[in-house]
């Protein structure tokens, strides 16, 4: 019989999901308690549809780092607008638990290289810190890639490929994990991160396709 999947989180980390008020889980975010989320120090790449709940992975796994395993972690985003987003709501959540700091181009905290527990940083950021100073690693525990099926993209593509090559061979220490709603070739990519693959087609929004025709919607299937 399987265990209630909140038993399977630590009670530390519990106390900020009641906080939130989650008293459900969605089924990706089951699947990637249930393979190791917390158990082991895996990689992870989870491919599931938009706002099916994948952020909150990357959340729990954060917390777990910073919390629990006292190590630093990178979160990297694909935009400079959504890095910014994402700041301000961390601040919200966790700024009274945990240094956050942001470097996205011209706007970065001070003495970043050492003084914070959670970085929010876009790849191309993360390329220009580490370039300059390799102490920007130091204790990072945990790397989490937003919108990891960049990696194809054809212009931002090569920097988000070297950064991840860095961390499998120099610092194999660091967890990856990567978030996605499309990749065509998630097999693929989780076995090159060295990773555990988590999939799921759950959708908590119906998606509709539609054609415009005279200025008007029409939906089909």
């Amino acid at each position: 019989m399987k265990k209630n999947i909140f038993e399977l989180i630590p009670k530390e980390i519990l106390s900020f999901l009641k906080k939130q008020k989650i008293d459900s889980l969605r089924p990706v975010q089951e699947k990637a308690i249930r393979k190791g989320l917390f158990k082991t120090n895996k990689n992870i790449l989870v491919v599931s549809p938009t706002a099916s709940g994948k952020t909150l992975i990357g959340e729990l796994a954060m917390l777990n780092a910073i919390l629990l395993k006292k190590k630093k972690v990178i979160y990297i985003l694909p935009l400079k607008a959504l890095a910014s987003e994402k700041y301000r709501d961390f601040q919200k959540l966790y700024g009274d638990l945990f240094k956050i700091k942001i470097a996205i181009g011209e706007i970065q905290n001070e003495n970043y290289d050492y003084d914070f527990d959670l970085l929010l940083v876009t790849s191309e950021k993360l390329d220009s810190l580490i370039r300059h100073s390799l102490n920007i690693l130091k204790d990072v525990g945990l790397l989490i890639v937003d919108e990891i099926h960049l990696l194809n993209d054809e212009k931002r593509g090569p920097t988000l490929e070297i950064l991840l090559s860095i961390f499998k061979t120099k610092y194999k220490n660091v967890r990856i994990i990567g978030l996605s709603a499309t990749i065509g070739n998630s097999k693929e990519l989780s076995e090159w991160i060295g990773g555990i693959l988590i999939e799921d087609e759950f959708r908590p929004v119906e998606l509709q396709h539609c054609v415009l025709v005279d200025n008007k919607l029409i939906r089909y299937k």
